[in-house]
């Protein structure tokens, strides 16, 4: 299956048609925080549990800046040991640029009509890039959400410098990455970091329309946990699978969380691999595609599965969820970095996903 890539949506962008001159922005909101509290708390903790009792108390030792290299030197971690990792993992996140993740709104000259999971091209300071659009179309204003790249040409400039009031030139809607024709079939979404932004839209949309609920005979397979009614329709469960190093850098985590909390058949399945070194996150930890595996039905695992994939299916999901995923009954969708994307084909396709319903796009 053909993974579709922003990359090449890149080169195309300046052809593709004008919708507005301009349009203002209305709102920048940082989405991540400002965490060197939590990290010097963590390197603290760290310190104490190695008995590095007389550095803390000797002065030397400052939290403002985190002298990484006397913390090195204190710990003296090994090469590719778990220490070293973890240390890593807090200097990159304590000397990252702030804000990293930004949600940016805008009010176009012309008001646009697209369909969720649809990009557009944004022009600013003479750079144009596309982005997925995270609005709903039935918003008034329209919201892209973007990260900061390193080195990138326009992200910094998002990220760090951009404001309220000011112009930029949008191109499109474009794209083909878009929802299927409501049916009998469960809802998956699985994203890594900003590949969330089109499922943001999508998710939202879904709710709003009532395409959550459909009518009809219900087609779930024989034995399945998934069937559900309402009224006289057939509920679809839509679950959200989402990853990231931190919980603060899953764009809309509260949102989602809220939906979840407002709709019994809507299931937001966070993952963070790197949160418990800042906080007591109790959540998944995993990479999306073995978190999945933890939410089908029982005995739909093909036995030429993989060994990976199966041992994460034999294990306990986290999240008390009352629903299963029986992958013959799902229409799935996932965005993200190129890697995730075609190995979310590749269990797709393992776990007896039709690939007239797998939806994928990837970037970067």
């Amino acid at each position: 299956m053909e993974v579709k890539q922003h990359d090449a949506i890149e080169a195309a962008a300046e052809e593709l048609p004008l919708v507005a001159d301009e349009a203002v922005v209305t709102t920048v909101t940082a989405m991540d925080e400002q965490r060197h509290d939590e990290v010097a708390d963590a390197v603290e903790t760290l310190l104490d549990a190695h008995n590095e009792d007389d550095l803390l108390a000797s002065g030397a030792w400052g939290p403002d800046p985190i002298d990484w290299r006397q913390v090195r030197d204190a710990l003296d971690p090994s090469p590719d040991s778990t220490l070293a990792t973890k240390l890593d993992s807090l200097q990159e996140r304590d000397e990252r640029p702030y804000p990293m993740l930004v949600e940016i709104r805008f009010d176009p000259d012309v008001a646009f009509e697209f369909a969720p999971g649809q990009y557009l091209t944004l022009r600013y300071d003479d750079v144009a890039r596309p982005y997925s659009i995270a609005s709903s179309p039935n918003d008034d204003d329209v919201a892209l959400c973007v990260r900061h790249v390193p080195d990138g040409h326009l992200t910094p400039k998002l990220c760090q410098g951009i404001e309220s009031d000011e112009e930029v030139e949008i191109r499109g809607p474009n794209g083909d990455f878009v929802l299927d024709e409501p049916s009998q079939r469960d809802m998956v979404f699985l994203a890594t970091g900003t590949g969330a932004a089109p499922f943001y839209s999508m998710i939202h949309y879904t709710f709003e329309e009532g395409f959550d609920v459909v009518d009809g005979a219900e087609e779930t397979s024989a034995g399945s946990q998934n069937a559900r009614r309402s009224g006289d329709g057939h509920q679809r469960d839509v679950w959200l699978f989402l990853g990231s190093s931190w919980r603060d850098d899953i764009p809309y985590f509260d949102a989602f969380s809220a939906l979840d909390e407002a709709h019994e058949n809507f299931h937001f399945v966070p993952t963070c691999s790197r949160e418990t070194y800042l906080s007591d996150w109790d959540g998944e930890t995993a990479y999306v595609q073995h978190t999945l595996m933890k939410y089908l039905e029982d005995g739909v695992v093909p036995d030429d599965v993989g060994d990976s994939l199966a041992s994460s299916a034999d294990e306990e999901p986290v999240y008390d969820v009352d629903a299963r995923i029986d992958p013959s009954n799902i229409e799935a969708y996932a965005c993200g970095v190129s890697a995730m994307a075609y190995g979310l084909v590749d269990v797709a396709e393992a776990i007896g996903v039709p690939e007239l319903h797998v939806h994928v796009e990837g970037f970067g």
